[in-house]
């Protein structure tokens, strides 16, 4: 149940700030409100719904400041997944994330901002566990599931298609390499892009809205 409700969220079929009606889970869903609510309070100690006074539950949102706070935390963590994975990888896993990078290929030739999210997600993912650092792994999951809230709204900044997967073509090479620092310093140089962008792309947002 505490997973369905994470596909919702992070697919944005509710939204940051929408509050959750639980009748309606419960009539979608045909089950009882006991285990939408324990769903919801497993939600809560992750942090991707908040609770309310007189208004419920409701899905979190991820401020300017937020993302502030939180991508040079990720550009750290993923950056050592980087390195890790450059280090202790194995050529099948390595090819593996070469085809995993065909498909971003794929999807930014395309110009398909969801399917280059989903493939982004998986090959982030997949680098994060051929490092075999479980702890490393623990504190990266923690964080991915805001990273993932805010569904790759970048790359809506003229430009930032292109610039991500050339980005990503440069990491690959490095781990491919086994060129740990350096796939290191463009993970993490590949994550302050992400909220560079996402900086920019919310200022002209908001010089817009101004303007109407």
């Amino acid at each position: 149940m505490a997973s369905r409700l994470r596909t919702l969220i992070f697919e944005r079929r509710l939204l940051p700030g929408q509050r959750i009606d639980e009748l309606a889970l419960v009539q979608e869903w045909g089950v009882s409100r006991t285990p939408v609510r324990e769903a919801l309070k497993v939600l809560a100690s992750e942090g991707l719904v908040t609770l309310q006074p007189r208004r419920g539950c409701v899905v979190t949102e991820v401020s300017e400041d937020d993302a502030e706070q939180l991508f040079p935390v990720m550009a750290l963590l993923e950056g050592r997944c980087a390195y890790e994975a450059a280090l202790h990888a194995s050529d099948d896993e390595l090819a593996e994330l070469r085809l995993l990078h065909g498909e971003l290929e794929r999807h930014a030739a395309a110009h398909d901002a969801d399917g280059y999210y989903r493939a982004n997600h998986v090959f982030h993912t997949r680098v994060q566990e051929v490092a075999h650092n479980g702890w490393l792994s623990r504190a990266t999951d923690q964080l991915r599931g805001f990273m993932r809230m805010l569904r790759g709204r970048q790359l809506a900044q003229p430009g930032r298609f292109e610039a991500s997967i050339a980005e990503h073509r440069e990491l690959l090479d490095a781990l491919c390499a086994r060129d740990a620092e350096r796939a290191q310093r463009l993970m993490h140089d590949h994550l302050m892009a992400q909220l560079a962008a996402l900086k920019a792309l919310r200022a002209s947002e908001a010089a817009q809205s101004r303007v109407a």
